[in-house]
């Protein structure tokens, strides 16, 4: 399936797999987007909800280059099988663009002579996941970038030039996207969330905004989120928009409660997103991003 077929324009904007008419047996969710650009989804839970997981493939004549694996070493595995079905060229780069765990929980999977990149932060990030003591013994190891990218690198694979780039700190204090420049496809990894409530648990929240005006203001035909459905080009476009919107409403609300001299836990009370309030994982999510913004305005954001 390719770009164009991805969705139509009036395709209901949501997260929610059920509520768009899927099943669990619809996924992973496999797509077509240029030529040898592929996007995966697949499904995950937080609490009783459930919604996509993205994952960004890229083949070329020397290897594949992922973007993103999965939360778990069975789903990562799930997906370097479907590149595999994909493709005979071998995963040779793994771009770490978020450091969380259901981004990189699996990453174990992936062959063990990739070449794993990431940002300096998300580096640092991981290495402190390793060594915490309290880390499971039975849990799967944490696979180490091999290759940092600070600012921004261009891998050329084949014909294929594949960037690997830094737009400022958002979702995390590493955020690292992937950009085609010839098929102007970026894809923004955990910076993106269709129609998921911004989940600001590390973020940086006015610099998120920052972040994603950067990103808007690219060569980009298709914007692919990390999580969330990968639709058309336009209705990502708009969603994006929209999510940027979510962002400065998260902002502004928990501003305001600030500014009237409520304490955090009053202002997670009161807070009122108005029209975001119905997007995904809104209750697990708001309180966080409210004590975020707190955070942000009293000087206090202790993240790398």
């Amino acid at each position: 399936m390719t770009h164009e077929d991805v969705g139509a324009e009036d395709v209901l904007r949501t997260s929610d797999p059920y509520a768009r008419g899927y099943s669990d047996d619809d996924f992973p969710r496999v797509q077509e987007l240029a030529d040898g650009v592929y996007s995966y989804e697949q499904l995950r839970s937080a609490g009783d909800e459930r919604f996509t997981t993205v994952s960004f493939v890229v083949v070329t004549s020397e290897g594949v280059v992922v973007a993103d694996g999965q939360g778990s070493v069975e789903e990562t595995r799930l997906l370097v099988e479907t590149v595999e079905d994909l493709t005979d060229q071998p995963i040779t780069h793994v771009v770490i663009g978020s450091d969380h765990g259901d981004h990189t929980a699996g990453n174990s999977a992936f062959p063990e002579d990739a070449e794993f990149i990431a940002h300096p932060v998300s580096a640092r990030n991981l290495e402190a996941q390793a060594e915490n003591p309290d880390r499971p013994d039975d849990a799967p190891p944490i696979v180490l970038p091999t290759r940092l990218v600070e600012d921004r690198e261009a891998l050329h694979l084949g014909e294929r030039e594949i960037q690997v780039l830094f737009l400022g700190r958002a979702h995390t204090g590493g955020d690292l996207v992937v950009y085609l420049p010839e098929e102007r496809i970026l894809f923004m990894s955990e910076t993106y969330l269709a129609r998921v409530f911004p989940a600001m648990r590390t973020a940086y929240p006015s610099e998120w905004v920052e972040m994603l005006e950067r990103a808007q203001a690219m060569d980009v035909e298709l914007y692919v989120p990390g999580h969330g459905f990968v639709d058309s080009p336009r209705v990502l476009e708009e969603e994006l928009e929209a999510f940027r919107q979510a962002t400065v409403a998260v902002i502004a609300e928990a501003t305001r409660l600030h500014g009237a001299g409520y304490t955090v836990e009053e202002a997670i009370e009161r807070a009122d997103f108005g029209e975001f309030e119905t997007w995904g994982l809104r209750e697990s999510q708001g309180p966080i991003a409210v004590q975020q913004v707190y955070r942000e305005l009293e000087g206090d954001l202790s993240l790398p």
